[in-house]
C-alpha cells in the first residue's frame, strides 16, 4: 500500500496507459479522479475500478478549463491533491511536415503539450502551499528520437522532457517531483484504433509498423501497460521521493539514451 491515503488525478484515465495506472494507484490504496471526454465511458470506467475510492470527471484535455477542472474535482471530492498524472496526448491527423497544416499542428501541442502544462501548473498551486506532490508527465520514445510524419507529436513530447526538467528545478526544494515516463509501444485500444493510419502515411501495414517498432527495442516486443504503470507507482511514492527531472524510459531499450 506505497500509496495509502494519497489522491491522484490522472487525465485521459478511461482507457490504456492512463487506465492501467489508475488501476496500479488503487491497488496501492490510492483515491483517484481519472477524467475524460465521454460520460458514458468514464461513469462504467469508475464502476468497475470501485466508485469509493474512484471519480470520473467528464473533461477535454485539449482545453485549459478540461484539465483544470479535473485537479480541482479531485480536491473538491477527495479534499486535496498528491499526485498529477498528466496522460491526454495522441496524434490523429498524420502527414509528412510540408503538408501539416496549422490547425493540425495546433491540435496535436493542445492535446499533449498544453494539458501537460495546464495540468503541471494547476496541481502545484495546490501542492506547493502543502510542501509535497508528485507530478507524472506521459511523453514517449518520440520524445528522445525523431519519426517520419509525426513531426507535430514529437515536437511536443520533446518539449514535454523539457518542461518535466525545468519544472524539477522550480520546485526540488519544496517536496514535489516532477517527472516523465516515455513509453515505447504499447497496443493499447486507441493504438489499436488510429495505429492503421499511421502505418497507412509511414507507406506500410499496421502489421508491418508493430514489427518495425518491435524490431527498434531490445527486447523485440511492444511494452505491456503493466511495465509503465509500475513506473508511475514508483515515481508516485515516497520510495521516489529522489527522483525529479528525471526522463524514464519504459519503451524495451528502444531509446539510446
Amino acid at each position: 500500500m506505497q500509496l495509502d491515503g494519497r489522491v491522484a488525478a490522472i487525465t485521459g484515465g478511461t482507457a490504456g496507459i492512463g487506465r492501467a495506472i489508475a488501476e496500479a494507484f488503487l491497488a496501492e490504496g490510492a483515491r483517484v479522479v481519472v477524467s475524460g471526454r465521454h460520460a458514458g465511458r468514464g461513469e462504467q470506467v469508475v464502476s468497475e475500478l470501485g466508485a469509493d475510492r474512484a471519480l470520473f470527471h467528464q473533461g477535454d484535455a485539449t482545453t485549459k478549463e478540461g484539465v483544470e477542472q479535473t485537479v480541482e474535482a479531485a480536491v473538491d471530492h477527495f479534499g486535496h491533491i498528491d499526485i498529477m498524472v498528466n496522460n491526454a496526448g495522441g496524434a490523429e491527423r498524420l502527414a509528412p511536415l510540408v503538408d501539416l497544416d496549422d490547425e493540425d499542428w495546433d491540435l496535436v501541442m493542445k492535446w499533449n503539450l498544453y494539458s501537460t502544462f495546464w495540468g503541471t501548473r494547476a496541481a502545484l498551486r495546490h501542492m506547493l502551499p502543502r510542501s509535497y506532490g508528485r507530478i507524472i508527465n506521459i511523453s514517449s520514445v518520440e520524445g528522445k528520437h525523431g519519426k517520419p510524419v509525426l513531426t507535430a507529436y514529437v515536437a511536443a513530447k520533446h518539449a514535454i522532457n523539457g518542461l518535466t526538467k525545468a519544472a524539477a528545478k522550480e520546485v526540488g526544494t519544496q517536496g514535489v517531483t516532477v517527472n516523465a515516463i516515455c513509453p515505447g509501444l504499447v497496443i493499447t485500444d486507441i493504438i489499436k484504433q488510429n495505429g492503421p493510419n499511421t502505418a497507412q502515411a509511414m507507406g506500410i501495414t499496421f502489421e508491418e509498423m508493430v514489427d518495425l517498432f518491435a524490431a527498434e527495442s531490445a527486447i523485440k516486443r511492444p511494452n505491456t501497460l503493466d511495465e509503465v504503470a509500475a513506473v508511475a507507482v514508483l515515481l508516485a511514492s515516497d520510495i521516489g521521493a529522489g527522483i525529479t527531472g528525471a526522463i524514464y524510459s519504459v519503451d524495451g531499450g528502444t531509446a539510446a539514451y
